[in-house]
């Protein structure tokens, strides 16, 4: 299976450049970075003190020799790729986060042309986490208040993550509710006493922390915490691969990392 990387530069993209090329049944056939990017012209694998043959390059034509995108970048970046993904009718892994409504909506549309991946988190810990957290929330509508709790590196861009995100919406589907009509996204003054039934979110930017998550669930004299901490960049790389790997006999639809691992019921 031929694999492209967008963000090719960064270090998420670094990671999956490194991550293919480990691999013993997927081939990088193209590193994509934004116009203008320094990196252009060099080698993918030249942080590795490799020679993989592969140039990084702007161009998107590239994708017409990729059976699989893997996408770490920005939405826009995102989108821009999408078209083009769907022109070449190559796959689509996407981990990119912070789309709007309408962004996700172009995606579910592009998804009738070719298959597609999209997990607001490609690691495999994080989506069993997710499953967990469905369970609790399920045995957990009435006596507790949910809370979610996310801290993230200092760079990162939107907020709450997509994770944090994904929890959320996890608890709402399981109490039968849709997560904007009650979530509770900020707490500042004098905010009165909790309403029963909202989801609060808790966001901490910081540091090099690649990424901590937590479900509460606070009762009576009890609480339960489901806790998912990521030390490396690593999980989401080798989560992206198996994604791409599912997608190998798939010609068209919208996956989720759910489908990927085969938790959905």
């Amino acid at each position: 299976m031929k694999i492209a990387i967008s963000g090719a530069h960064g270090r998420m993209g670094k990671m999956l450049i490194e991550a293919v090329l480990q691999s013993d049944d997927l081939e990088l056939c193209a590193a994509l970075v934004r116009p203008n990017d320094p990196a252009i012209g060099s080698d993918a694998g030249a942080f590795l003190g490799q020679t993989t043959g592969v140039k990084i390059t702007d161009d998107v034509q590239v994708l017409s020799h990729a059976d699989c995108l893997i996408d770490f970048t920005l939405p826009d970046g995102t989108m821009s790729y999408l078209e083009h993904c769907q022109k070449f009718g190559t796959k689509c892994v996407i981990g990119t986060t912070g789309f709007s409504n309408e962004q996700r909506a172009t995606i579910a549309n592009a998804a009738k042309n070719i298959s597609i991946v999209f997990a607001p988190n490609m690691s495999i810990g994080v989506n069993i986490t997710l499953k967990l957290i469905e369970v609790a929330a399920e045995l957990m509508q009435e006596g507790f208040d949910a809370e979610v709790f996310e801290a993230h590196h200092r760079n990162k861009i939107d907020a709450p993550s997509g994770t944090a995100l994904a929890m959320g919406e996890t608890i709402a589907n399981a109490w039968g509710e849709q997560l904007n009509d009650i979530a509770d996204w900020t707490r500042h003054g004098v905010t009165g006493k909790r309403e029963t039934g909202k989801i609060g979110f808790s966001v901490v930017r910081g540091g090099d922390i690649v990424g901590d998550h937590t479900a509460y669930f606070c009762g009576e004299g009890e609480r339960i915490e489901i806790t998912h901490r990521s030390n490396s960049r690593a999980t989401y790389a080798q989560g992206s691969l198996r994604a791409a790997r599912f997608l190998a006999n798939k010609s068209k639809g919208l996956y989720t990392m759910q489908d990927v691992l085969g938790l959905k019921r």
